[in-house]
């Protein structure tokens, strides 16, 4: 039978119908999954958290909907928490992380526009990024095999690489640029985190030419890396601008474009707007999440885990060299760099009721939720050991 759905994801042959913390079970039955995917960096609390489903029920049956036509209080309440933990003093919520980037671009190009330089429109970006799929986002990645199809690339993107600090610095002093649009640790890209030197020099770089930069931490954002966001474990590497998502909602759809009051200053009312972001509903979701996640308990707990299994997933490295080739990321934003096809290794991973994501030059993500216990996380590398073991097996039976 065909499906009625459009065929734009290559889905995995199973349907969940419950998830409880890092477990999810499948409609057919049998031992629970373990997430290491969690909605791809998504469900930072697991699935089902508690604060989430009182937060979510108690506004469900008050509000779920108006528009940006009216006052949305929660909007207040989300964004005084964003700016009071942050750089920023101004929020703008959307729905997605795609959404949030776009918009990030509109701010920066319109902050030029405003100070009589409309010539100021290019954005820089890097080799193995990734912003979203929208058009603009896609452009600004500039990954060919996402743009295949679409058109001609759009104009206004250049693409660098964070190796080429030479050729970086003079696009930056170029008089045409408007920003720099960076991911502090690549997730798509195969789990790259930037250095503490890289973000100085990119940050005072930025302000010596009057460029704009632009940190997407869509997915290293909301305590992904054991911070509540990645650069803010180089304090003076501070953006101008930033996109958040995924875990802002912990599971609901929330983005927010955060900026300084100087960067946003040309945004005026009518310049950018959504039908509906920042909702009743999602806003109630999205404090909920910010309050669990922002707790200092629950961060230094996502430290612990991710030196943890840090620790463990080099020890497995260096037992299956055959396999695990370097362990990549930040916190728990982690990358394994396979020497298999990291799909074959996915397959071999829900062989042992284990997700894990995929990624960039062929490595597979580990984003478990924060929340995820010691002791679930020893069972993560026991099932990653065991993946391994087959992986080794079927080429010893393949040759």
């Amino acid at each position: 039978m065909t499906s009625p759905l459009m065929n734009v994801y290559a889905r995995a042959p199973l349907a969940f119908v419950k998830g409880e913390g890092p477990w999810l079970y499948s409609s057919e039955g049998g031992e629970p999954y373990l997430d290491c995917v969690a909605g791809v960096a998504s469900n930072a609390l697991g699935h089902c958290h508690p604060a989430l489903v009182a937060a979510l029920t108690e506004q469900g049956n008050k509000l779920w909907h108006v528009s940006n036509m009216f006052q949305v209080p929660g909007q207040d309440a989300l964004a005084a928490r964003l700016t009071d933990a942050s750089f920023a003093d101004t929020v703008f919520f959307a729905n997605t992380g795609t959404e949030a980037v776009e918009c990030a671009i509109k701010v920066a190009r319109r902050y030029h526009a405003a100070r009589g330089a409309p010539q100021r429109q290019t954005i820089i970006g890097f080799h193995g990024a990734f912003h979203g799929r929208t058009y603009a986002a896609l452009n600004a990645a500039g990954n060919a095999a996402h743009l295949d199809g679409f058109g001609e690339p759009m104009a206004g993107f250049v693409h660098l690489s964070p190796d080429d600090w030479a050729a970086l610095a003079t696009a930056i002093a170029d008089p045409a640029t408007a920003a720099v649009l960076i991911e502090p640790v690549q997730g798509e890209g195969g789990a790259r985190a930037m250095t503490r030197g890289f973000l100085e020099s990119l940050r005072a770089a930025c302000t010596a030419a009057g460029v704009l930069l632009i940190y997407d931490e869509v997915q290293s954002g909301m305590g992904r890396t054991g911070q509540l966001f990645a650069h803010q474990w180089f304090p003076g590497t501070e953006p101008d601008i930033m996109a958040v998502a995924k875990a802002l909602g912990s599971g609901l759809p929330v983005a927010a474009c955060l900026a300084t009051t100087d960067a946003a200053s040309g945004m005026q009312p009518g310049g950018h707007g959504s039908t509906f972001g920042g909702n009743p509903l999602a806003m109630a979701v999205a404090i909920a999440a910010f309050d669990e996640i922002a707790k200092p308990e629950t961060l230094d707990h996502a430290r612990a885990l991710s030196d943890r299994l840090r620790a463990s997933l080099e020890t497995l490295a260096a037992g299956w060299p055959n396999v695990i080739a370097e362990v990549r990321g930040k916190g728990l934003l982690i990358g394994l760099k396979l020497v298999p096809n990291n799909r074959a290794f996915i397959a071999a991973a829900r062989d042992q009721r284990l997700l894990v994501a995929g990624g960039g030059d062929n490595c597979v993500r580990l984003l478990p939720p924060l929340t995820m216990s010691f002791a679930e996380a020893d069972e993560v590398i026991a099932r990653l050991d065991a993946t391994c073991a087959a992986m080794t097996a079927a080429v010893e039976v393949a040759a």
